[in-house]
């Protein structure tokens, strides 16, 4: 097994001044990841390959204009591509990953996003070894690696994480936006169960390759915005038809979401981004639906997150969710983008793209490295049954800022991170860095 090495450098204490004041020196950047991530936002043990596959997807509907005036849709194959990060073995030294999407925006012309990743493509998978299986569901317009940085991270921590390319149709009028948002409704529960399905399937009598690495019985979900909104009803909360949105499907493709969402995923593990659908203007859940949903969950979104309505739509989930374990963590003043690469953009790109990828107060590494940190305790926790990790989310103060962790006269901080016995300061992050952050949890009701 090839593993990631991690240097720990050696503490040293200087005595400096008059007063004899010590100052603590300790090392502040590690290898792979930035000094100022929080504990286990830094990359894991192991070394981590990729691959892109894709799938067909049978029997699947798709809403045209047509089919929307007469409710007659056609049956036919949907192809997905899918991005799979794995645990690898070690071999030659080989170039890293880039991954590049073409990215289109109405009126303009398309232009290629590039994220240099750390995982090496057709990388020899690891054997003999079993982990945990995470998918991965994206937003309205994104792709499959625009978190990129997410799955590797989760990968190298010791799982199987893939990555779904929904392929949303471009909308560049208000027609074309009802039809393409029309079948994401429809599109993203069904593709991630059918995805998963066909995963699953891979595993049986699998003896070698990324399929073999996979615990069948250890599944995880995570859904940004949209894939948040499959996520739910993959999760176990079937959509109430007689809202004003949902009620303009088509009857056929209602149909296929009744019968599909009767059953939940076998996933163990919930963690969505930004979920959408739980706002009241479009809301498509009941509560009586959330209810069924009997896993532990994160929720993860910004305060001031005006796509999902953060105040009725977001804190409506999580406190309708009363049959689940759940944590909603809460990035104070951002919107909606808390989730995706941060990307090297230059000065003269379009609004639109960076409004599609940016936070207008939070630093995308920032985000990234927090939502790592928390992706990687709930996962470990839920997944693999380190209850050490409970202490990384059964945070001692709601508001980050309200954490104690004294600073001394004089004293040099230098990245020291928060463990056991910094019980009043949030676990894993450096003094007066967990900032701008509240944690809110609640148990299942029986």
């Amino acid at each position: 097994m090839k593993k990631r090495r991690i240097f720990i450098g050696v503490v040293a204490l200087l005595a400096v001044g008059v007063g004899a004041t010590a100052y603590v020196i300790s090392p502040t950047v590690h290898p792979g990841q930035g000094g100022e991530a929080p504990e286990l936002g830094r990359i894991g043990e192991y070394s981590i390959g990729t691959i892109e596959k894709e799938y067909v997807l049978p029997n699947r509907t798709t809403i045209t204009a047509w089919g929307a005036l007469t409710g007659d849709l056609d049956t036919r194959e949907r192809k997905l591509s899918v991005r799979i990060w794995y645990p690898a073995q070690e071999g030659p030294e080989a170039a890293p990953a880039q991954y590049i999407h073409q990215m289109n925006l109405a009126g303009k012309d398309p232009f290629e996003i590039i994220s240099n990743g750390i995982a090496v493509s057709d990388a020899a998978p690891l054997t003999n070894q079993k982990f945990p299986f995470v998918l991965m569901s994206h937003g309205y317009g994104g792709w499959s690696t625009q978190f990129s940085n997410l799955g590797e991270h989760i990968a190298s921590h010791g799982y199987v994480v893939a990555s779904i390319d929904h392929g949303d149709e471009l909308a560049d009028g208000v027609a074309s936006a009802i039809l393409s948002f029309g079948n994401v409704l429809v599109d993203r529960t069904l593709d991630q169960r059918q995805i998963m399905h066909l995963l699953l399937e891979e595993t049986k009598g699998a003896t070698n390759g990324y399929a073999s690495l996979i615990d069948t019985e250890k599944l995880g979900l995570i859904g940004y915005s949209m894939g948040g909104y499959g996520a739910v009803a993959s999760a176990g909360a079937p959509y109430v038809f007689d809202s004003d949105l949902m009620s303009n499907i088509p009857k056929t493709a209602q149909d296929s979401l009744k019968e599909a969402t009767i059953k939940p995923l076998p996933i163990k593990a919930l963690i969505t981004f930004a979920p959408w659908g739980g706002q009241p203007d479009s809301r498509v859940w009941s509560s009586e639906a959330l209810n069924n949903i009997n896993i532990p969950a994160l929720i993860v979104s910004g305060n001031q997150d005006d796509i999902v309505n953060y105040d009725e739509g977001v804190t409506w989930l999580f406190d309708n969710m009363k049959s689940s374990d759940r944590y909603l963590l809460t990035y104070r003043e951002a919107r909606h983008n808390i989730v995706g690469n941060e990307f090297e953009v230059s000065d003269d790109m379009i609004f639109n793209a960076l409004e599609f990828l940016k936070e207008p107060v939070w630093r995308s590494d920032r985000l990234n490295v927090i939502n790592q940190h928390f992706a990687t305790a709930f996962l470990d926790w839920k997944l693999k049954g380190d209850e050490d990790k409970a202490s990384y989310l059964n945070v001692p103060t709601v508001e980050s800022n309200k954490a104690e962790w004294p600073v001394g006269f004089g004293e040099q901080l230098n990245g020291k991170l928060a463990g056991p016995e910094e019980d009043a300061y949030w676990r894993g992050f450096q003094r007066r860095w967990a900032a701008g952050l509240e944690m809110r949890q609640a148990n299942a009701e029986e």
